[in-house]
């Protein structure tokens, strides 16, 4: 009796959470057979169809996987040729709407399309030849690939943190997202997206993504699963509390000055080149008792991290360090600093996106002037 029960449990639990947050699919597609030809009259076989992938932002893959994990998808065969029609009709292409941010690799890993806005589209698998002289008149397969769609969340701005560094009430607070909030590590699962309005209906995107460990870099945890939406946003939010961070009770308690290194360290070994990212620091939970002493030790350090890497631990030095553009003390419980917030968002997003389009405008004047 107490097996069965377990094992109700277990079926209901696994129906409710296993279909949470889909990031990555594995999908098998396969184009149309070709029909086949006609020798007698020397009539040739319809193509067979072929599956393409089309971004669509309204699509999640969670829906994909609820209608296609473990079934073959497959385009429309290609028409034979007959007496009443020498030439047969191509098969139906079947396009499949995908989220966009969705990277599409094959078997070998290779890369074969990236669809990152409306209507882009991927060939994932080409329709069959039709039967023709060629090929004895009998249509081939069409092509049979097992992808993999791999989806990376395309937001303006990526919060990043150790857990229960505040960053599901931070959102709360900037958004109208309603993410899960509680005082243990972890509350955050999967990735949440809320949207900042403006007074002038500007809108600005950000995502909260579940808390690191050390370690994440090498996909310790979920490390990969959660670092990878980092790479498509413009701009970092570091959220890190001013009390410093302990896992658990096997685990050193790091201070604020060590757990910005350790993110640092993280996203260094991940990918270098997230750390010629804008970034803006936040140092939360000023409201409480013994904050400020806490932000006074700090605030000179944070400004010039490779000068002060005495207060850093030899197995979290790196090479290269992040360059704030901006500093904090916020309690996103509180929503004290929130406004300010808001407004350095808004106006480092605005300030790189001049500085990139002019960047652009250089380059196109001197491929002009060297084509002249």
């Amino acid at each position: 009796m107490v097996f069965v029960t377990v094992s109700h449990f277990c079926k209901k639990f696994t129906k409710k959470y296993q279909l949470r947050f889909v990031d990555s699919l594995r999908l098998n597609v396969k184009g149309g057979h070709g029909g086949n030809g006609y020798p007698k009259y020397g009539g040739i076989g319809g193509q067979g169809g072929c599956v393409q992938f089309e971004a669509n932002e309204k699509n999640s893959l969670n829906a994909l996987a609820k209608k296609y994990r473990g079934i073959a998808i497959k385009a429309e065969s290609g028409e034979d040729s007959s007496k009443s029609r020498i030439l047969g009709r191509r098969g139906e292409d079947l396009k499949i709407k995908v989220p966009i941010g969705v990277t599409i690799f094959d078997e070998n890993h290779t890369k074969i399309g990236e669809l990152n806005e409306p209507g882009d589209t991927c060939l994932a698998a080409g329709g069959g030849i039709g039967g023709c002289s060629g090929n004895n008149f009998l249509g081939t397969k069409g092509q049979s690939h097992v992808v993999t769609l791999d989806l990376k969340l395309i937001a303006d701005v990526g919060m990043v943190g150790f857990p229960n560094a505040g960053k599901s009430t931070l959102l709360k607070a900037i958004s109208r997202a309603n993410p899960k909030i509680a005082s243990y590590p972890f509350t955050t699962l999967r990735p949440q997206i809320g949207t900042i309005g403006y007074s002038d209906y500007r809108q600005i995107t950000v995502a909260d993504l579940p808390g690191l460990i050390e370690g994440a870099h090498a996909n310790i945890g979920m490390g990969h699963k959660f670092l990878k939406h980092i790479e498509r946003t413009k701009l970092l939010l570091m959220v890190v509390d001013l009390f410093g961070f302990k896992l658990s009770a096997v685990h050193r308690l790091r201070t604020c000055i060590q757990n910005i290194y350790a993110l640092n360290k993280e996203l260094e070994l991940y990918d270098n080149e997230l750390l010629d990212r804008p970034c803006i620091l936040l140092l939360n939970k000023i409201d409480e008792d013994g904050a400020q002493s806490e932000y006074d030790q700090i605030k000179e350090k944070i400004l010039d991290l490779k000068s002060h890497t005495n207060d850093c631990p030899e197995e979290l030095l790196s090479e290269r360090y992040l360059e704030f553009d901006d500093v904090h003390v916020i309690s996103a419980k509180n929503e004290i600093g929130i406004d300010n917030v808001k407004t350095s968002i808004r106006e480092l997003l605005d300030k790189y996106a001049e500085k990139t389009e002019n960047l652009s405008t250089d380059s196109n004047s001197n491929i002009k002037e060297n084509c002249g």
